[in-house]
């Protein structure tokens, strides 16, 4: 018997008759925020606007009627003079852009075009409190994945109810067969001096837009 053959014997004797089955996958993780971290649904936001803070995202609180404002403010404060959007973006969020040109990705941008853009606005599927994240999934107002990974600023548009404490609610929440792309603040990675840099695998700023609905 070669060596291989008996790698392989260990291995079906130690899987047993019960080979090819699925093995229990413990599941004893909190699925809901403790009690003191969500008696309140503003409490909720709160925890979303630190922990997105913390990773070094850029988070403001606004009425409905005031995102359009908002998301004006977000690009005049960057000098954005280009920008890139999902083609069913709301018309409302860009209504107040003045001397900003918005590009809709319809037909698709190429990516010189997209390089060029100052900064893209999308919306998500849903967002996390207890790790500050936002998700992406390709649905409304989120377009495609590239959208969101060239431009240097992405602005995100995050409604309040789109808001979950924990990532097993997120998850319970999405489509696993759907393009997700968790975002957690800007793009970073570390150098072998572990020195953080931003921006190597995407946007070097996050912004959010939270719409107190």
């Amino acid at each position: 018997m070669s060596s291989r053959e008996e790698v392989l014997r260990r291995v079906r004797e130690a899987l047993g008759g019960a080979r090819g089955t699925g093995a229990p996958v413990p599941r004893g993780y909190a699925r809901r925020l403790p009690a003191a971290d969500a008696e309140t649904r503003a409490d909720v936001l709160a925890l979303f606007t630190e922990r997105a803070a913390d990773n070094r995202a850029a988070v403001r609180h606004v009425a409905a009627d005031e995102a359009g404002t908002a998301v004006a403010a977000a690009l005049w404060g960057r000098e954005a003079k280009q920008i890139v959007v999902p083609a069913d973006l709301p018309f409302g969020w860009l209504a107040e852009l003045d001397g900003v040109r918005a590009l809709a990705d319809a037909p698709a941008l190429d990516l010189d075009t997209l390089a060029a853009s100052d900064a893209v606005v999308t919306g998500c599927a849903v967002a996390v409190a207890q790790t500050g994240t936002v998700v992406l999934d390709g649905g409304r107002a989120q377009g495609r994945r590239a959208l969101t990974l060239v431009p240097g600023h992405h602005l995100c548009v995050v409604h309040a109810d789109q808001i979950v404490g924990t990532v097993p609610e997120a998850v319970g929440r999405l489509d696993p067969a759907r393009p997700l792309t968790w975002i957690s603040g800007p793009s970073a990675t570390y150098g072998i001096e572990a020195a953080r840099v931003e921006g190597a695998h995407g946007p070097r700023h996050l912004e959010i837009i939270l719409i107190e609905d």
